[in-house]
């Protein structure tokens, strides 16, 4: 949605209060008034939607407390922190982006990681190059175009592919993506405490694929 810069007067205490609010809600002063004129008027806007989309990840993750939701109001990205079973019990956070989706993409997963062990190092990089592999092999043909994953240090890249032919509302979308976190989680904890081979873990990723009703 585009924006464009006004000038507006407005009373002092009216400004103080919305700057205290915005601070409470980890925004700021354009944005909360932008919001709060979009609600009053009835104007969807990306940031409602965001908070509709992050609000309903949040109440689908929470009984699970495999992992902590966290996101501020009117932020385009929430995060989901894990702890592996791994030694010294190290976390990975995964970071849903929707401020960057354009005609194909909804935005992107990041999954992050921060660790000093090269053996989990060498153990995560192998993961994410198998899950690479797997959905090039089962996903990429059903989405008609490759997913173009990225892996930088202590952090993997994955573009959220947005689904085509149907209007989606906030609790598609959040279903969706809580669904891919979850098995993502799941799979990786697997492969790393070594219950899962890569075998295990394509199998259990073809089964999911059957049940899905939305290809992100």
């Amino acid at each position: 949605m585009k924006k464009n810069l006004y000038s507006l007067t407005l009373s002092d205490d009216v400004v103080r209060e919305v700057d205290a609010l915005a601070h409470r809600m980890g925004t700021n002063r354009s944005a909360l008034v932008n919001q709060i004129l979009a609600e009053y008027v009835s104007v969807p806007t990306p940031e409602r939607r965001w908070n509709d989309i992050f609000e309903a990840i949040e109440e689908l993750m929470t009984p699970t407390r495999e992992l902590v939701p966290f996101f501020a109001p009117g932020s385009s990205t929430m995060s989901l922190k894990s702890s592996l079973s791994y030694k010294y019990r190290p976390t990975v956070k995964y970071e849903v982006d929707l401020s960057n989706g354009d005609a194909q993409t909804m935005g992107t997963l990041n999954i992050v990681f921060r660790t000093q062990s090269a053996a989990l190092i060498s153990a995560m990089t192998s993961f994410f190059r198998l899950w690479v592999q797997i959905e090039d092999k089962c996903l990429a043909p059903l989405l008609g175009s490759s997913i173009s994953c990225a892996l930088y240090d202590g952090r993997f890249v994955r573009p959220l592919a947005m689904p085509r032919g149907k209007a989606l509302t906030a609790d598609d979308v959040a279903g969706a993506i809580s669904a891919y976190v979850q098995l993502f989680d799941r799979l990786l904890k697997g492969y790393l405490d070594g219950s899962l081979s890569a075998s295990d873990v394509e199998m259990a990723y073809r089964g999911d694929l059957r049940s899905r009703t939305l290809l992100i």
